[in-house]
């Protein structure tokens, strides 16, 4: 099965997400993350959910406010915790720590083998984002870095989750449930801490829709879907085009200056990228005079490894056929015996 399609529209998603801060920055009023995580999250359910009218039943109504609290709700208080007490650049590389811990999870709680290029690619993207976006002498804040560490294990748990329960409906009901558990989890938090604004302009409207419909429906549809269907290690590499995307944003509207160091940190995360969904090669071959064959070279497709091993059945079937079947010569003695007639003699 080709997966290049599927792997490259969940590749959206990130890439999505990585406008957040363009949009915050240029269409949101000024210092109220948990506002535009509510607005960002809440409504974008209800319409799913309006869509597709369909509620969680039985354990699933407290397994969509776990999934809701971890992809997206606590995840997003804790992404803003750690934006706050740290540099932009320190709260983003302890974010990239989420590939190395899903990688850890899926081997431990999915069973998934523990293949070298995964950790081999979690640790360039690291590494990458450590170069775009670290600066020297940032400083560090204990709260602010455990923020950002339990950002990055709360998705992750969420992606495991995900993947160990599978979806119980439709995946468009099943990404309703979890933003809207998200957003009223952060209802409390938003109203305590920001508020409401005093007025909101059409600029606020214009920002407040991309992040509703690119940031959470789009975005999370396509996120889900992959997850669902692809290794959790390969899938949570791609999560490193976030903070690339908004780098080069950043470069590229706003003007903002990237270094020789933040390219090459930007091609290290593409490298990591590609590297995380290079399939291993296949160390099966076949004997070439088997059934399976052709002109002396074995068929390793799906379609040729199913007639090689039908070929095979019926091979032993035959051999079975004809051991377990009196050969002729044995039945013309029994013949000759029971109707006393002498045996014919050749020539």
């Amino acid at each position: 099965m080709n997966r290049t399609p599927l792997v490259l529209a969940t590749a959206v998603a990130p890439l999505l997400w990585g406008t957040t801060y363009l949009t915050t920055t240029e269409l949101l009023p000024p210092d109220r993350p948990l506002l535009a995580s509510v607005v960002r999250a809440l409504p974008a359910g209800l319409v799913l959910l309006a869509l597709t009218r369909t509620l969680p039943r039985g354990v699933w109504w407290w397994r969509s406010l776990l999934l809701g609290a971890l992809n997206i709700g606590a995840f997003f208080a804790l992404l803003f915790a750690s934006a706050y007490r740290l540099p932009g650049g320190v709260s983003a590389t302890l974010g990239a720590v989420h590939p190395l811990i899903v990688a850890a999870l899926a081997v431990l709680v999915l069973h998934e083998p523990g293949r070298r290029r995964t950790w081999i690619a979690a640790g360039m993207g690291l590494a990458g984002v450590a170069m775009l976006v670290m600066t020297p002498g940032a400083s560090v804040d204990a709260v602010g870095v455990a923020a950002g560490l339990l950002a990055g294990a709360s998705t992750a748990w969420g992606v495991i989750l995900t993947k160990r329960w599978g979806r119980p409906v439709g995946l468009v009901a099943f990404t309703s449930w979890q933003l809207i558990w998200g957003g009223l989890l952060l209802v409390v938090p938003m109203l305590a801490l920001e508020g409401l604004p005093a007025r909101l302009s059409v600029h606020h409207g214009i920002g407040f829709a991309w992040l509703m419909t690119a940031g959470a429906i789009v975005s999370y549809l396509l996120w889900f879907r992959g997850v669902l269907a692809l290794p959790a290690s390969q899938v949570s590499v791609l999560t490193f085009l976030a903070p690339l995307t908004a780098a080069l944003l950043g470069w590229g509207v706003l003007g903002e200056t990237l270094s020789l160091v933040q390219f090459a940190g930007a091609l290290v995360i593409l490298g990591s990228v590609l590297v995380s969904q290079l399939r291993p090669r296949s160390r099966r071959t076949l004997d070439p005079a088997s059934p399976g064959s052709r002109h002396g070279r074995g068929d390793l497709s799906d379609h040729g490894l199913r007639r090689t091993a039908t070929a095979g059945s019926r091979h032993r079937r035959h051999r079975s056929g004809r051991t377990a079947t009196t050969p002729p010569a044995s039945r013309n003695a029994r013949h000759r015996r029971a109707t006393g007639a002498a045996p014919r003699r050749r020539g």
